[in-house]
């Protein structure tokens, strides 16, 4: 089966917000056995988007169609759909007495422009979305299956979910994968990891696939046949053993995952002092629900005046040492493990630009420390010239990083590749 994907809107295509429904959209697909053959991004202009569906006619098998279906002027999904068909758009009187049920339910009144929503091109098959306004459908047009849904992140992920995997494993012989391993990595690039993995033969059905969305590179086994229990925990072993540090989880979405369930299991407890990171690793923490059991406190402390009040920083070792020193991120993790009475913290101190760097200290350098009941590891990596925000997630990744490593007894310092260390200590 050829899947394409076709994004609307002028806020996508101009890059106001980035598109994360089209990258979801790929993995879920991909995890049913189904690749996408193309993506295409187009304005909220009619012309456009008649174009853009004429283009998929006969090409694919089925289009997903996100984006348009709102009760402005400016979605127009429905209607060049129907531009296509040659038919006119007609009310569906089923959706239009759901979304009447929906506005009542809120105490709300239901605009007269609500209606458009429930504009349908003549023939098209519904397609419900339980929780918003806007319903989807269905339309063939010369061999191909176009299937619309709303651009709303979570009314998108319901239908996909809901509606249309469903409605593709009735619709379509698809071959779904047997099994789908997933191994996450950071500090290494795509181009590395494949020339780590590459001498590795894969047994007669897996594929080997990479999704790099930063601070991670997903490596991806995709087991599309059966393979003998012995030979797959086989390949499992030689991928973990080439990976080395990079690997930090399988089967996982992101690091904050790993270390929220070794906290939750373990019955241990953390505290985060945060200067360059603003307060990212313990944000991603309580992210997840049941963190209150573990993480004690989350300090930001950005200014010197506030590592030295707050977590009880020298003012000699600014004075002599920096901000962005090995000696202050001790300070600060043994401050905020000492005050808040964590079993771990840690902490992170660092340049992530664009300005503020020196020859010596140049914009990427960070420097980590985490205090334990056995002593504090610090180390200073040089995370690269990237932008900010960028340093700031690489920073809050590599402390997660030191705090899984901790909690299952592996050494706290790791080879990341190209995240250099340029200097390290244990106390």
């Amino acid at each position: 089966m050829r899947f394409e994907m076709i994004c609307t809107g002028e806020e996508v295509l101009s890059g106001q917000i980035v598109d994360t429904n089209a990258v979801w959209v790929a993995q879920q697909l991909m995890e049913q056995g189904i690749e996408m053959a193309r993506r295409t991004t187009v304005g909220d202009r009619l012309e456009d988007l008649v174009d853009a569906f004429a283009a998929c006619a006969g090409r694919a098998d089925v289009v997903l169609v996100n984006g348009g279906l709102g009760p402005t002027a400016d979605d127009l999904s429905a209607e060049a759909m129907a531009r296509l068909l040659g038919v006119p758009l007609e009310l569906n009187l089923t959706w239009l007495e759901t979304m009447t049920q929906l506005f009542e339910s809120r105490g709300r009144t239901m605009s007269d422009k609500n209606r458009k929503q429930a504009m349908l091109p003549q023939g098209a098959v519904m397609v419900d979305n339980p929780i918003g306004t806007a319903c989807g459908f269905r339309a063939y047009h010369q061999g191909t299956w176009y299937f619309f849904t709303p651009g709303v992140p979570s009314e998108l992920k319901r239908m996909v979910k809901e509606q249309l995997l469903p409605w593709l494993k009735t619709a379509f012989p698809i071959e779904v994968p047997v099994g789908l391993h997933r191994l996450l990595t950071i500090g290494q690039g795509e181009s590395n990891l494949a020339q780590l993995l590459e001498p590795i033969s894969l047994p007669e059905g897996v594929t080997l696939g990479f999704r790099a969305s930063l601070p991670y590179i997903e490596v991806k086994l995709l087991q599309r046949k059966p393979v003998e229990a012995g030979a797959w925990q086989a390949l499992l072993a030689s991928y973990r053993q080439a990976l080395g540090d990079a690997l930090v989880g399988e089967n996982v979405s992101s690091l904050p995952d790993v270390v929220h369930q070794l906290l939750t299991d373990s019955g241990q407890t953390l505290a985060t002092a945060e200067s360059c990171t603003g307060g990212m690793v313990a944000s991603q923490l309580v992210d997840l629900a049941g963190s209150s059991a573990y993480l004690l406190a989350g300090l930001v402390t950005y200014s010197n005046d506030a590592k030295c009040a707050l977590l009880g920083v020298s003012n000699d070792t600014l004075a002599r040492y920096g901000a962005v020193s090995l000696e202050t991120v001790i300070e600060m993790a043994d401050g905020a493990r000492q005050r808040m009475g964590s079993d771990f913290a840690v902490s992170i101190s660092g340049i992530a630009g664009p300005d503020g760097g020196t020859e010596e200290k140049p914009v990427g350098t960070v420097c980590f420390a985490l205090a334990t009941p056995d002593g504090c590891f610090a180390q200073t990596l040089f995370l690269g010239a990237r932008r900010r925000n960028d340093i700031r997630l690489l920073a809050a990744t590599v402390a997660h990083d030191m705090v899984r490593r901790a909690l299952l007894g592996l050494p706290m310092l790791a080879d990341y590749g190209y995240l250099k260390r340029v200097d390290s200590r244990n106390r």
